[in-house]
């Protein structure tokens, strides 16, 4: 074989690679812009989303497929500079007055203030499980890698590969869990001054406009839901026809233990569990289990 022809058959296999890897990151196949009126674009040949907000207006994308269990990945850029007053919401919810949900938000700040990354778990129509951080990097000055595992036993929020917060599957002491509805992912950039920014105190100066949060690199590990039915062939354990099904019976390992606890000692700056003024009854029975 010439040395042309040895170059052809090692470019072929590595041309189908590509391709097959940019077809799976291709926004155009993942998901529909769902309001914004053109302010949420894909561009890049469908491997970059941009949302953005104005006076006038946010906007927001939803998944085409609905999803029951499974590891999502997306890597977000958000709003530099003065963003203060601005939400950028990435989260899967079910529809319905007794909805789940798991939810990212980043609530904007002033310039040279760090973000705040929100986080929630809704069950059954009912959330109150708040936690908050700060990150140890800049979110605005580069893509980062934000991911939720969601299996039967766990849900864990990681950042870059690092969990930041873990809520277990409590049923057994009556702590509703996330299970039996499939969740679309969602993703919205929206103006929420009455309270994002102090409780209310900083508006959003509107002089910055228009303000832009981009996203690449999805990844869907996951059981899709369809006319009623899972492409798992149960409940209980994926199917083949996922591409790496460790996730559904994935838990933190002690590296992954102690990476989590650095991330709380550290850049935890509200948990629900510590705040028994808001719950005097009494702390949620999750709280009080190690």
């Amino acid at each position: 074989m010439s040395s042309s022809g040895f170059k052809f058959t090692l470019l072929v296999p590595l041309m189908v690679a590509c391709l097959m890897a940019s077809s799976a990151r291709n926004f155009h196949n993942d998901f529909d812009i769902t309001w914004g009126d053109g302010r949420g674009k894909i561009v890049n040949n469908g491997e970059v989303l941009t949302l953005s907000l104005d006076k006038a207006s946010g906007s927001g994308f939803q998944s085409k497929n609905e999803y029951l269990f499974g590891k999502i990945d997306m890597q977000l850029k958000l709003v530099p500079g003065n963003s203060a007053g601005t939400v950028t919401a990435y989260y899967l919810s079910s529809k319905g007055s007794t909805w789940d949900e798991i939810d990212f938000e980043f609530l904007g700040n002033l310039s040279a203030d760090p973000y705040i990354l929100h986080t929630n778990v809704f069950s059954q129509g009912k959330g109150n499980r708040e936690q908050q951080f700060y990150l140890w990097f800049d979110p605005t000055a580069d893509f980062h890698t934000y991911s939720i595992l969601w299996n039967p036993q766990r849900i864990i929020f990681s950042v870059d590969g690092t969990p930041i917060r873990e809520f277990k599957n409590m049923e057994s002491l009556g702590v509703p869990f996330p299970k039996n509805q499939p969740m679309r992912l969602y993703s919205s950039l929206w103006n929420a001054d009455d309270w994002a920014t102090r409780g209310g105190l900083v508006k959003t100066d509107w002089t910055q406009a228009p303000f832009t949060a981009s996203y690449r690199n999805f990844n869907a590990d996951a059981c899709v839901w369809s006319n009623g039915a899972s492409s798992c062939k149960s409940n209980a354990s994926p199917s083949s026809a996922s591409t790496n099904s460790a996730w559904f019976s994935q838990e933190m390992d002690s590296a992954k233990q102690q990476r989590l606890k650095w991330v709380q000692k550290n850049y935890m700056i509200y948990n629900y569990c510590n705040d028994a003024k808001r719950f005097p009854q009494g702390l949620p029975p999750e709280c009080n289990m190690s």
